[in-house]
């Protein structure tokens, strides 16, 4: 498949501070990817680097197979962005806000009002920006940024002030986004919402790509061969090898009837990168 993200040997100086460090990293179209870490680990400037927002000072930015510093008017049109300012008119009401947006762009209002109605904003429509919640902001800055149904999706953060209802909406909309064509890159140091929406993620720590790939295959990648066994007995716990000795240990207690429950120790996400880095998202 086409890689519609490619970085090779990128880096990124803030006068004396190194934000990046020969990053490599390539995504297919069609993919759900997650970047992963902790605040400072350099996940919101990769995102403006992929964005043409910053500059890199050493390596090689392809967006959409195009180099994207020449080619950044045309990458810009088929990418949308969700960031962590709004840039939303407090004054103006949420439909008048979007439609600003959709007259650039040549979107007629259905499309608009099929978008707010798709994330639950549909009785919001008349309501000025400044009155709305939290949540109800990142909702709408959700929708500006699918609005013109783009190619290409980066989203930092984009769960980060919602509740677990409206971050549920919104990943049944990124997931119908993404069935439709769209490739998502996203950050996030919500391990779980990582390891339920992404095809393949990347741990990144002070700069630098620790690990990367599927969330299952990872999660195998680092599980120890340990399984927690719960017998009866006071409801006692032990921990049993993953082996032909604890499988018989496990046969055993199972015919006398002294097994209430097996655990396989698979770590999560969040353990994972605990390990990698010592340090907790």
């Amino acid at each position: 498949m086409e890689k519609i993200i490619s970085m090779k040997n990128v880096t990124k100086n803030f006068k004396e501070n190194r934000a990046l460090k020969n990053l490599n990293l390539s995504i297919e179209e069609g993919e759900i990817f997650g970047f992963l870490g902790p605040s400072g680990a350099g996940k919101t400037t990769t995102i403006k680097l992929l964005t043409a927002q910053l500059i890199a000072t050493s390596g090689e930015i392809k967006v959409l197979g195009k180099n994207i510093y020449p080619n950044r008017k045309e990458i810009v049109k088929n990418i949308g962005i969700l960031s962590d300012t709004s840039g939303m008119y407090d004054r103006l009401s949420v439909l008048d806000n979007l439609m600003l947006f959709a007259n650039i762009n040549n979107i007629p209002k259905k499309n608009v009002l099929e978008i707010l109605d798709s994330i639950g904003m549909k009785d919001t429509v008349k309501k000025e920006v400044k009155k709305l919640s939290k949540g109800m902001k990142q909702r709408l800055m959700v929708a500006r940024a699918v609005l013109h149904r783009p190619k290409l999706l980066f989203l930092d953060e984009p769960t980060s002030s919602l509740d677990p209802d409206t971050t549920l909406e919104v990943h049944k909309l990124l997931r119908r986004l993404n069935e439709e064509g769209t490739t998502i890159f996203l950050t996030t140091h919500n391990m779980f919402e990582a390891d339920k929406l992404c095809d393949r993620v990347a741990f990144l720590n002070d700069g630098e790509i620790v690990d990367m790939g599927n969330p299952q295959e990872l999660k195998l990648k680092y599980t120890n061969d340990d399984i927690k066994v719960i017998l009866k007995d006071e409801s006692k716990e032990i921990m049993v090898k993953n082996s032909s000795e604890g499988a018989l240990k496990i046969k055993s207690w199972m015919e006398e009837g002294q097994l209430i429950a097996i655990h396989s120790m698979e770590p999560s996400l969040e353990k994972i990168f605990l390990a990698l880095t010592g340090r907790e998202l």
